[in-house]
């Protein structure tokens, strides 16, 4: 298994095969989750002291917080998926693994 790592912003990275889903946090309900979150202890604030623009959920239950928009989260993701996929295709036309 392949873990994809992402950064999303200030030195963190979030490996993106755990994550469930990437939401902005200005709704009540997602506000609502984000104090259940910290309360129980799942809350993982990576947005070094900067607004919130992104709230992530994994499959653990754990609730991360980042300073990058979703938008820019994905994108990153897919940026990273298609260097890999061309990095992969490089390695087949050279006969490696």
């Amino acid at each position: 298994m392949v873990i994809e790592l992402v950064h999303i912003g200030f030195g963190n990275v979030l490996a993106m095969n755990k994550v469930i889903a990437i939401v902005a946090p200005n709704s009540a309900p997602i506000k609502r989750i984000i104090q259940e979150g910290r309360n129980k202890g799942l809350l993982i604030d990576m947005t070094s002291g900067r607004r919130t623009k992104a709230v992530i959920f994994t499959d653990s239950g754990h609730i991360v917080l980042a300073a990058l928009a979703p938008e820019t989260i994905a994108g990153r993701l897919q940026a990273n998926r298609e260097s890999s996929v061309l990095i992969s295709e490089q390695d087949e036309e050279k006969g490696e693994p």
